[in-house]
């Protein structure tokens, strides 16, 4: 007799799935890192395998995922009626923050124990902490990149930079003094002006004398506050000499909050995780940094700093999303063979891969360079070096992106999967520091001011097509290009720089992938399609199945 109930909720079995990539290494199973950590230490060796291993738990990486469903709540006022501007967060937010700065993300090269290869070592673990999640490593980097500006005032830098430099993470609604460590934001744009901050209307007037490192009472509006539970912010404000750089905490000195007032929380498609606001001054208290009227040059660094994280996060982002999806068609069978195995398919997931590992390859050259400060090679190429990887390493990642969810289908849409939140967070850094254009009036400020920049960016070119001699006909076309109205061929320039030093970075490291990326984005079989952002159009006779092997997260 046919007995029905026996048959409910028994209509099948799951079964062809990839299941998610958890419970790995973040740093072992990755060959192009490794490979360009090969020089540290052992110790250091040590530290990234231990930390790769921690990150790439289950645990570790929902993390991620909860500090972004659970977005930040804003509070102006406590139920006393007592204005309080208080921004709160998920726990899983404020453990990545305590794990990042436990690391030494915000400030490892600055501290007294840092080696000589601090610059790189921070980048290999930044790399690895970015993949599992983005958003908090706002706060980080702002932190990190405001050493060099503090450092320009020394009695505010004898203050901050101890608690700066602590490997102490203290997410409480404290005054800074009681705290053992701290961490820092940026205030800057405006409604009017957005990049262009000279713009600005923000005003400061001195409380006693004036100079650096005395107090000023800040009036005005900033539109992007980011991360506005940081203990205090770098600010740019009008003097009667001009755009000045000033240090606003949230507590005034006398315990007292400073009148910094949260508006709004910024409802952004990605980021989620980190908190940005829109934020009056209504006189708060700020140390001016050097001198009145050098705002922006005190700033400098700190903005090259940013830039650069944004090429080492949006570097970060690509390696998450070709890890995805080399897994997902290792796992997963379709019209008889395993997607990673159909011909059309493995050339995609070897183009993704391609694009990951030259954009980590630049990165790293970069800070390489940051690692030498006293060497006038490498901060030429980092001036130039910086501005192109910040175009084209974030220009880059939202496509990338996209195609690395559609090899994952249907799955790489949910939101209960980390493809879509690396999808919504493709697009930040490319906007976020300066967006393309401004990099672009960049390049050209340079090209027209510092020709110390075009003979290293020369020699490093130089250098590679020693070892690769196919890429020497394209230096000859950047010469002829940045000598012919560069103002109008800015971002044709940027392109092809971008594609010639991510080469030569390759060829510097010993990538295997060198001549391989040359082939797929700079040589006379380059299908036009590569150039348009499409993946998976790679020229014949490359090894597809190698370069994905090189770049599979489990082996």
């Amino acid at each position: 007799m046919f007995e029905p109930d026996r048959y409910l909720a028994n209509t099948h079995q799951v079964e062809n799935q990839a299941g998610a990539l958890e419970n790995y290494n973040l740093f072992t199973s990755d060959q192009a890192l490794s490979q360009a950590c090969k020089p540290f230490t052992r110790e250091q060796q040590s530290l990234l395998a231990h930390k790769g291993k921690h990150w790439g738990t289950s645990l570790h990486l929902q993390l991620g995922h909860l500090a972004n469903q659970h977005k930040p709540t804003f509070s102006s006022h406590n139920r006393f009626g007592e204005r309080v501007d208080l921004v709160e967060f998920h726990p899983s937010y404020h453990q990545l923050m305590a794990e990042s700065v436990a690391t030494g993300l915000h400030a490892l090269p600055w501290q007294k124990s840092a080696p000589t290869n601090g610059h790189q070592l921070r980048t290999a673990l930044y790399y690895c902490h970015a993949q599992v999640e983005a958003g908090h490593g706002c706060p980080i980097t702002m932190t990190f990149a405001a050493y060099p500006t503090l450092g320009k005032q020394p009695d505010v830098a004898a203050r901050w930079l101890p608690l700066l430099t602590s490997n102490h993470y203290d997410g409480s609604n404290h005054h800074w003094a009681r705290k053992a460590g701290v961490t820092l934001g940026m205030a800057m744009t405006e409604k009017q002006g957005g990049s262009d901050v000279r713009a600005n209307t923000t005003t400061a007037q001195p409380l006693g004398q004036r100079g650096g490192g005395e107090l000023y009472a800040l009036v005005g509006h900033k539109y992007f506050v980011s991360a506005p539970m940081s203990d205090a912010f770098l600010t740019l404000a009008q003097t009667a000499e001009g755009l000045s750089c000033f240090l606003v905490p949230r507590w005034r000195e006398d315990g007292t909050k400073n009148p910094l007032q949260i508006q709004q929380l910024k409802q952004k498609m990605g980021n989620a995780s980190n908190a940005s606001c829109e934020t009056e001054l209504r006189g708060a208290h700020g140390w001016l940094i050097g001198d009145e009227g050098r705002g922006i040059a005190n700033i400098l660094e700190m903005v090259a700093l940013t830039r650069f994280d944004c090429m080492v996060g949006s570097a970060a982002g690509q390696r998450a999303a070709t890890a995805l999806a080399i897994h997902h068609c290792q796992h997963r069978s379709a019209f008889g063979a395993q997607l990673v195995d159909h011909p059309l398919m493995t050339r995609v997931l070897a183009d993704l891969a391609l694009e990951s590992e030259a954009s980590l390859a630049l990165t790293w050259r970069m800070s390489q360079a940051l690692d030498k400060p006293h060497c006038e090679h490498s901060q030429a190429l980092l001036r130039i070096g910086t501005a192109v990887g910040k175009y084209w390493i974030c220009k880059r990642t939202p496509g990338h992106a996209y195609e690395a969810m559609e090899c994952i289908g249907g799955m790489g849409v949910m939101e209960t999967g980390p493809m879509a939140r690396l999808y919504r967070e493709a697009p930040i850094n490319a906007i976020w520091e300066g967006s393309g254009n401004v990099q672009c009036l960049d390049l050209l400020r340079v090209l027209q001011k510092h020709p110390e920049c075009l003979e290293a960016l020369h020699m490093e070119l130089t250098e590679a097509a020693s070892r690769l001699p196919a890429l020497a006909p394209h230096i000859t076309q950047l010469t002829k290009a940045m000598a012919n109205e560069p103002a109008q061929n800015a971002r044709h320039i940027m392109a092809l720089l971008a594609l010639c030093l991510q080469t030569a970075a390759l060829v510097a490291l010993g990538s295997p992938c060198a001549e391989v990326f040359y082939k797929a984005r700079l040589s006379p079989d380059a299908s036009t399609l590569a150039h348009q952002g499409l993946y998976g159009a790679l020229p014949q006779g490359l090894d597809a199945k190698a370069v994905v092997a090189r770049a599979a997260p489990l082996r």
